[in-house]
């Protein structure tokens, strides 16, 4: 197959992201072929600070793969040059600070369009620029909370939990990747830039439909949690049932789903049975429905019912844990999954872009680097400093 350039070859974009929400949008970028140059403070950006504690650094690899590595003191005066001479040259600029913060450093969007009419300035934040709450902490915990994640999830007689994925984070980083690429593709017809924002606050609600549903049908009440049934109460069976090695977990969304599944059951007998004739009796049947399904999970092993359910056409899937995903050869035989061997970090598995492009050229990561490590290639490549400069640069603490 001849691969063709990615969608956002000769874009660059300044990456002053951090931790999840920022970094996940600029890996998507890069992954899609544009130059990404992230730049953190002398110190590291938080996340690569947390190589400290054991594999919290991995994180930071699987988020900064084929990214450019520059440090900068954006808060001296000629670390505030160099930004803004590097984003004389950039299409977009990417950060998720709190809201402000880059205005006091004379680095807000007014005054880098004044330097580059045509940037794409992004900004990632928990609430939003606007708003009663725009200046709320907000972290992915923070945002699920006040989102009602939290409030739905868990079971009914026990406190609420959070997701385990930094759900938030990652919900704000693809939509903001998105209001840029859509930024961009209005500045090909115009030939002008835009600021675009994307709150994680904003960005999750939808994620609360099912809720939402049975909110608004029980007449404004709060929906209690409902473990791993389906959060609106709206389908039966939908759980995850015991295997005698596991679980596995089975969903059952038309009446020929729940006949497929009695078939499979060798319970042909329960389809006359008024508790599960229809949906609105399974619903209302929940525990009973749950309770004849696990009776037959229970004698089987999680890859045997699987295999069965499968035969039989019922959505299902086997509950697997991190290192059965790690190493899953779906995944790696699409090339979303790849060995790699990170220089600071050793062996890791880490993820390309989940987005395809027909006819892209071969995957291939490459993996993040030392704190700087690009610094003076890039200054010189893009500004034209040459290495006495960098060198003084970096004895006045600049770089």
């Amino acid at each position: 197959m001849t691969g063709r350039a990615l969608p956002l070859e000769g874009v660059t974009v300044v990456d002053l992201g951090q931790i999840y929400n920022g970094p996940y949008a600029t890996f998507l970028m890069a992954q899609a072929g544009a130059r990404v140059i992230k730049i953190e403070p002398l110190n590291g950006e938080n996340m690569r600070r947390r190589g400290a504690v054991g594999g919290a650094m991995v994180p930071f690899a699987m988020l900064n793969s084929n990214k450019e590595f520059v440090s900068l003191n954006i808060k001296s005066a000629k670390g505030k040059r160099i930004l803004e001479q590097l984003v004389e040259k950039a299409d977009v600029l990417l950060e998720n600070f709190a809201p402000g913060v880059m205005d006091r450093l004379g680095l807000g969007p007014d005054d880098l369009f004044k330097i580059n009419p045509r940037l794409i300035y992004a900004a990632g934040s928990g609430f939003g620029w606007s708003g009663p709450y725009r200046d709320y902490p907000a972290m992915d915990l923070t945002v699920q909370a006040m989102s009602g994640i939290m409030s739905t999830t868990g079971y009914p007689d026990r406190p609420p939990v959070k997701a385990g994925p930094a759900v938030a984070d990652f919900s704000g980083g693809v939509h903001l990747y998105g209001a840029v690429v859509t930024a961009l593709f209005e500045r090909e017809r115009t030939g002008e830039g835009r600021f675009v924002e994307v709150a994680m606050f904003d960005a999750v609600y939808a994620a609360n439909s099912s809720a939402l549903g049975l909110y608004f049908g029980s007449g404004g009440e709060a929906p209690m949690r409902t473990g791993n049934r389906h959060s609106g109460m709206a389908e039966a069976p939908y759980n995850v049932y015991p295997a005698a090695d596991g679980y596995i977990a089975l969903i059952c969304v038309s009446e020929q789903h729940f006949t497929s599944l009695l078939e499979a059951m060798d319970r042909t007998d329960l389809a006359s049975d008024p508790r599960l004739e229809t949906l609105k009796s399974r619903v209302a049947n929940i525990d009973f429905v749950d309770e004849v399904v696990s009776g037959w999970t229970a004698k089987r092993t999680r890859d045997d019912l699987y295999e069965k359910l499968r035969k039989h056409r019922v959505p299902c899937a086997p509950l697997r844990d991190l290192g059965e995903v790690v190493h899953d050869p779906h995944m790696h035989a699409r090339g979303m999954l790849q060995k790699v061997e990170h220089p600071l970090l050793g062996e890791l598995v880490l993820p390309t872009s989940p987005m395809r492009y027909r006819d892209e050229p071969e995957r291939k990561l490459k993996p993040s680097k030392a704190l700087g490590a690009d610094t003076a290639e890039v200054l010189a490549d893009l500004i034209g400093f040459d290495a006495l400069e960098v060198e003084e640069l970096r004895k006045e603490g600049v770089v």
